[in-house]
């Protein structure tokens, strides 16, 4: 008897189980199915949704007209509430998808499928053959059969969303973390908007952000009124747009070619012509509102006036390439008598509130508002960088931090360049309305005792002049630096620079002249819009350097990279007056430049091999005399330099100038060797340029 009980039990037990598996999962009803077995629900389900397709679907005209032979997919779902909705349509007609959506919007309510007695949403995939024809019922089940998922119809769909989410291009540029691209007669378009009375504007530190100028300058009212109309895609990117300009949500991007097309004449060389050849490109754009990035590739050909071929081959670096292109790096040789130089340029920007913005880079900066600086300036070649600017109240405070090379033979390591570092504090005060008054100091070391980047220097609030002390004085080279800006009225300023390399009291007081006051200054006058005539700009400067400044009694601890100053071009040991004019009218644009200097350069003979102070690459131990140091010692040299240019800019967007220019140089010393020499030359050039950067020939 218990074992049939047991047995009983066992049997009840499989019997309950096998009416679970059969009855806990239902199809949707169609109530002409309601009396069908359960086994047959399902096909009963397939044999409606097929039949009222069939009954129901009508051909587009355009289809039938074209003989069209084919299939179209359908992903749909039943809802808990037994409503049909179509997820996905797949056809090559449009018109066979819109059909298909209005024959399931014709389906009834029905019974919606079940789960253990509970109402759930059901997922099927169907082919509708065309021309159309009475099919038997192939429905798959897509909760059991596995072949279309909710996941794989988005992952379809992904790349169409990404296209559908492209905006028309609004120039998001303009209110950006990115950099405008410094070159002075660009910057002269708005610099009087920063200068007028009243604003808190910081204008020294350079480049400048587009966010931190666009509070005063209307970028986008500019570009409109330069806009030329063009109905082509050809006419439109080649006088208005970036050639690719992409917009997203919360993204744009764009892409330019970057020329740099010159042709030209040197009068005072042998051979025929001049040129340059500049082909790359530039990508710019930015994620979010915070977030920026810059690229520009460079590769260049050129041949040059002959006293910049020669400036340049004088400026060589330890290795078989010939040159260093001024402001721009090491050349290898290019034919017979031109140089090869590629030059790369790339920046993060991201500011993480108002107050911030941090970028990292291979580039160039400046600090001043002169057309020269004595503190940092962009003359030297591109390197890398890590920059900070904060803006509180009336202050910008700028830390620079940036890694340099020394090319020279003679401080080469292993055949390899040797590394120096440089760390710059600049804190710019808007004392009041009219005045603003500028600090600097800034610290140049090297990788003695494998000490690398010290982290001493990375301190942003750090006194560096304590930390020389701190760790030996021959562990680094400190200046100090003051800058000044006074505004009379919105359309005249007049600013000033100070440098500070050494200094002796004792000695100024002695009036012997004595070479450790190792000093230069700025003073100039800019007039905006100058004698009522809008847009054009006057501008007036003087600087002058005493010997030895920016140069140290050890032979690496000079203020200097790839063999170029990072101040003044010209070193030290001069004086120069710089007389500026420039004038916009619309696309059109002139400018004339006339500098006058007096020089002081180096025998560099068997009979004299002294450092009279302007070459701040020799050690200070070589000088010929520690008192009765002037300005113009050694080989006196009196210089004079005119370029005149004018222009039309092509395409606003990119910056693509075309221009032509005609530059007067004469050099004049009153001592003769192999280096420095009388000589005059008139350099003719016309060109077609992507104007992104300042490049100084005025040496």
């Amino acid at each position: 008897m218990k074992r049939f009980v047991v047995l009983c039990l066992l049997f009840l037990q499989f019997f309950a189980h096998s009416q679970e598996e059969i009855l806990n999962e239902k199809p949707p009803v169609f109530p002409n199915c309601e009396r069908e077995k359960i086994d047959s629900l399902q096909h009963c389900f397939d044999k409606n949704v097929y039949n009222h397709i069939y009954d129901n679907f009508k051909v587009p005209e355009k289809v039938f007209d074209e003989n069209y032979k084919g299939k179209i997919v359908v992903l749909f779902e039943v809802d808990v509430t037994g409503t049909f909705k179509v997820i996905y349509v797949d056809a090559i007609y449009n018109e066979l998808k819109e059909e298909a959506r209005r024959v399931f919007e014709t389906f009834p309510k029905i019974t919606p499928a079940t789960y253990n007695g509970r109402g759930t949403f059901k997922q099927y995939s169907i082919t509708i053959q065309i021309p159309l024809v009475k099919q038997e019922p192939i429905t798959q089940d897509l909760e059991t059969e596995k072949q279309v998922s909710k996941l794989e119809e988005a992952s379809r769909q992904e790349f169409d969303k990404v296209n559908k989410g492209l905006q028309p291009y609004n120039n998001k540029r303009f209110s950006s973390e990115l950099s405008i691209q410094f070159t002075h007669s660009d910057y002269a378009q708005f610099d009087r908007a920063m200068n007028i009375l009243g604003t808190n504007s910081h204008t020294a530190s350079k480049p400048f952000l587009y966010s931190d100028v666009s509070k005063y300058y209307d970028f986008e009212a500019q570009y409109e009124n330069l806009q030329k109309k063009a109905n082509t895609w050809a006419g439109k990117k080649l006088w208005n747009e970036h050639l690719v300009q992409i917009q997203g949500k919360d993204y744009w991007f764009t892409i330019d070619p970057v020329f740099d097309l010159q042709v030209g004449k040197d009068t005072d060389a042998d051979f025929n012509s001049t040129y340059n050849n500049t082909r790359g490109f530039v990508i710019q754009g930015g994620l979010g509102k915070k977030f920026n990035f810059y690229s520009a590739v460079f590769e260049s050909q050129g041949r040059f006036a002959d006293y910049v071929n020669r400036y340049a081959e004088s400026l060589k670096a330890f290795g078989p390439d010939p040159a260093i292109i001024p402001g721009r790096g090491i050349a290898k040789r290019f034919k017979s008598n031109s140089y090869d130089y590629p030059v790369a340029e790339a920046y993060l920007s991201y500011s993480p509130g108002d107050f911030l913005n941090i970028q990292f880079g291979h580039g160039k900066n400046f600090i001043g508002d002169g057309y020269r600086s004595l503190l940092l300036s962009d003359v030297t070649s591109p390197h890398p960088f890590l920059k900070l600017n904060t803006k509180f109240w009336k202050l910008k405070y700028t830390n620079t931090f940036m890694w340099m090379k020394d090319v020279r033979d003679e401080v080469v390591q292993d055949k390899a360049f040797l590394t120096k570092y440089v760390a710059n504090h600049y804190l710019s005060w808007n004392v009041s309305k009219r005045f603003n008054l500028g600090l600097f100091e800034s610290v140049l070391w090297t990788n003695s005792n494998n000490r690398g980047f010290d982290v001493n220097y990375l301190n942003p609030i750090i006194f560096y002049r304590a930390i020389e002390f701190e760790t030996g004085q021959g562990a680094g080279n400190a200046l100090l630096g003051a800058t000044a800006k006074y505004k009379f009225s919105d359309n005249v300023n007049v600013y000033g620079q100070f440098i500070l390399d050494e200094f002796s009291l004792s000695d100024i007081k002695g009036g012997e002249k004595s070479w450790k006051n190792k000093y230069g200054y700025q003073i100039g006058v800019k007039y905006y819009n100058a004698f009522k005539v809008d847009n054009l700009f006057l501008q007036l400067e003087y600087n002058r350097i005493r010997p030895y400044t920016y140069s140290h009694n050890t032979i690496v601890l000079n203020y200097a990279h790839n063999n170029q100053p990072l101040a003044h071009l010209w070193g030290a040991n001069f004086s120069e007056l710089i007389l500026i004019g420039r004038y916009r009218l619309n696309r059109w644009f002139a400018d004339a430049r006339f500098i006058f200097g007096n020089r002081g350069f180096d025998f560099n003979n068997s009979t004299d091999n002294f450092n009279y102070g302007g070459d701040i690459y020799r050690v200070e131990g070589d000088r010929p005399f520690d008192t009765g140091v002037e300005i113009g010692q050694g080989i006196k040299t009196k210089f004079f330099y005119g370029n005149l240019q004018a222009g039309y800019v092509v395409n606003p967007a990119s910056n693509l100038k075309l221009f032509t220019d005609i530059t007067f140089r004469n050099f004049d010393p009153n001592a003769t060797t192999t280096s420095t020499f009388n000589n005059s030359a008139v350099w003719f050039n016309f060109g077609l340029r992507t104007d992104l950067f300042n490049w100084y020939f005025d040496f």
